[in-house]
């Protein structure tokens, strides 16, 4: 089976990066983790992953830093980005508002628990697969 795209997982709970990973890979796509934006940013230039995944808290650097710092790189101005994010219902009372995912230009908004139809679903329809 030929690869579909590589997908770079941004993600610090190695469990959920694992489950990715696990949900991916046997669709046909290559995945790439990283534990936090700023290891992410070190591995961009030489992977060149044609979409991202970002949890959106982490130490480091954050979702939606990493999310606008890749948006200000033109080589991945237009490479589609989803955010993630476990904090849900409770997102309007913690310092991760919802209106950091537009104010950092996802193309989409995930909640945890990730099921893996929704999330293969939101990678093909982004990548117009």
């Amino acid at each position: 089976m030929s690869l579909k795209a590589k997908i770079m997982v941004v993600e610090d709970n190695i469990d959920e990066a694992k489950l990715i990973k696990m949900t991916l890979e046997p669709e046909g796509y290559e995945v790439i983790t990283a534990l936090n934006g700023k290891e992410a940013k070190e591995k961009v230039a030489k992977e060149k992953p044609e979409f991202f995944i970002l949890d959106v808290m982490m130490p480091e650097m954050d979702g939606f830093a990493f999310c606008s710092w890749i948006r200000s790189n033109k080589e991945f101005k237009e490479t589609p980005i989803v955010l993630l994010t476990g904090v849900g219902e409770h997102i309007y009372e913690s310092k991760y508002p919802l209106k950091g995912v537009m104010e950092a230009d996802a193309d989409e908004y995930l909640e945890k628990p990730l099921k893996p139809e929704v999330l293969l679903e939101t990678i093909s329809r982004l990548l117009k697969t």
